[in-house]
């Protein structure tokens, strides 16, 4: 039995025709069995997104057990999300991870999840997943949530509108005061 918050190993985006997008692999140093030693390379990982990619390019499923990992994916125009974990991971986390993921990165775009639109708004895709899994640890699965902590604050739009008559009122609030704590001595 897996005890261990770490269950997430990967996060990817790739395209539609299997190019990453963004990846992301984690197993952190502090990870109960060592350091990963699983796709240290470049290279493997891109021959295993590759194969990933071809095992899922057709939307149907939502789920894959593929080389020997839990895959949890979903499509979206011409992006396909995924979640890799280890194939005793609770699916139903992995999954809820990711849903929760990709209706936060909708929200941000406002429902315009498509390639370009990613890469323009890569920091807010990266700070999304950062709010979502940190070091492999899934830390909120609430959308909402994560999409109010990742958006821009939006500017204020109260102007303050400095007048002669603006001036004018501080200046006698000021002359009022002075004058009364002159009285009070």
């Amino acid at each position: 039995m897996n005890l261990s918050l770490y269950s997430v190993n990967a996060f990817l985006i790739l395209d539609s025709e299997g190019h990453r997008v963004l990846a992301k692999y984690y197993r952190p140093k502090g990870h109960p069995q060592g350091e990963s030693k699983d796709l240290p390379a470049l290279k493997d990982q891109r021959a295993f997104e590759k194969g990933l990619w071809q095992k899922t390019k057709k939307p149907g499923a939502d789920i894959i057990l593929y080389d020997g990992r839990l895959a949890v994916f979903r499509h979206s125009l011409d992006l396909i999300f995924y979640i890799i974990g280890g194939a005793t991971e609770n699916e139903i986390m992995l999954y809820s991870a990711l849903t929760a993921f990709s209706d936060a990165v909708h929200l941000l775009l406002r429902n315009q999840v498509e390639k370009r639109a990613v890469l323009e708004n890569l920091d807010m895709v990266l700070l999304c997943l950062d709010e979502t899994i940190d070091d492999g640890i899934i830390v909120e699965t609430d959308s909402t949530t994560i999409a109010s902590r990742v958006s821009r604050p939006k500017a204020d739009t109260t102007e303050i509108v400095i007048n002669e008559q603006t001036i004018m009122n501080a200046y006698q609030t000021v002359r009022e005061k002075v004058q009364q704590r002159i009285q009070q001595l």
